[in-house]
């Protein structure tokens, strides 16, 4: 089915923002597991394979429409260096997707695509959901400070490790 061009290119921008965050959160992931964070790692493990099952879906909706995919470019990573950062930067993408995400919405209602818009209606579901997630993560952080926030995302010691 021949898709609209301007939604096709809102889906690869989306494409271009998921794979973006899909690295983001992985590398976000090893960092955290290697300072310790063991909790908040797997969160963010989990983050990055949520994130690729939505490129999946975009990449799916781009053939169906009859458009090439582009996973040859992604959003530039945004890589904190302590807690804190990381939660920052994983927020700003999340952001950058919200706003995105709205507007394509907007331009799939417009071309009569309701399927995409329907898509972008259920990612943008889900980035509001990290956001939430983020900022109470933040706020934490910011009223019981990082050492207490490190005990709270630490596994304990195992001896079989």
């Amino acid at each position: 089915m021949k898709g609209d061009k301007k939604v096709i290119e809102r889906l690869n921008e989306a494409l271009f923002l998921e794979l973006g965050a899909v690295n983001q959160y992985w590398v976000h992931y090893r960092l955290l597991e290697d300072w310790g964070y063991t909790k908040l790692a797997k969160k963010e493990r989990a983050e990055s394979i949520e994130e690729m099952h939505h490129a999946d879906r975009l990449v799916a909706r781009i053939i169906f429409l009859e458009g090439h995919p582009n996973l040859q470019t992604l959003a530039p990573l945004r890589i904190g260096q302590n807690v804190r950062e990381v939660l920052e930067a994983d927020l700003a993408g999340e952001y950058d997707a919200r706003t995105a995400y709205k507007k394509s919405r907007d331009i799939c209602h417009d071309a009569g695509d309701y399927v995409s818009m329907k898509l972008f209606e259920e990612l943008l579901a889900d980035e509001e959901g990290h956001i939430d997630f983020l900022e109470t993560q933040l706020e934490l952080l910011e009223k019981i400070g990082e050492a207490k926030y490190g005990q709270l995302n630490a596994d304990s010691a195992n001896e079989a490790e």
